[in-house]
């Protein structure tokens, strides 16, 4: 017998620095929800400044499709497209690199179409710029966004926060000579 999943959904998280740069893609949150989610990414990816927008997706409805997929299967073209089902907008977001530092997608633009099918098949035609390694379409109406109006409450309070790294702090030091004169252990007892 199978264990039964307790994960929440998972959620990619898009993150925005600032306004007119793109959302990109900074990993993922388990939530219940996407309220939940788009706390649960503030609180793991909008610690430090820069956050201008946070938007997150279920994992589920984003199509996603490497390079290397996309020449050795084509597959996922053969859907039947109910041409009676309403156009709908999707975001488009795309590797162009394999550079260590661009790690993650970014936000490419929209396109309309009927199914995520067609709206990859639109993406390769409309944003082929650069060679994309990762393309990946999620549908707008599956994105819960952080407001314009939220941004002082969500982001503000991390802009006077000190970033410092652990060797910075004081306590490691004192604990690094504690530990080589071997002062405190009998005070310490069990304890410690």
């Amino acid at each position: 017998m199978s264990q039964p999943d307790t994960q929440w959904p998972r959620f990619e998280v898009f993150q925005q620095e600032r306004p007119g740069k793109p959302h990109q893609n900074t990993g993922s949150v388990h939530a219940p929800d996407a309220e939940m989610a788009l706390q649960n990414a503030r609180d793991v990816f909008a610690r430090r400044p820069e956050c201008h927008s946070l938007w997150v997706a279920p994992a589920d409805a984003i199509l996603s499709k490497t390079a290397e997929e996309l020449a050795n299967d084509t597959s996922w073209q053969d859907g039947e497209v109910n041409p009676e089902a309403p156009a709908e907008t999707y975001y488009v977001f795309q590797k162009t690199s394999q550079r260590r530092s661009m790690t993650y997608v970014n936000h490419a633009g929209e396109v309309e179409a009927q199914s995520p099918a067609q709206a990859l098949q639109k993406a390769l035609a409309t944003f082929n710029e650069k060679p994309a390694v990762v393309w990946w379409v999620c549908p707008a109406r599956a994105v819960y966004r952080s407001r314009e109006e939220d941004v002082a409450t969500m982001f503000a309070p991390a802009d006077d926060k000190t970033f410092r790294l652990p060797n910075e702090y004081r306590t490691v030091t004192a604990m690094k000579q504690v530990r080589q004169t071997g002062e405190g252990d009998e005070e310490a007892g069990d304890g410690f």
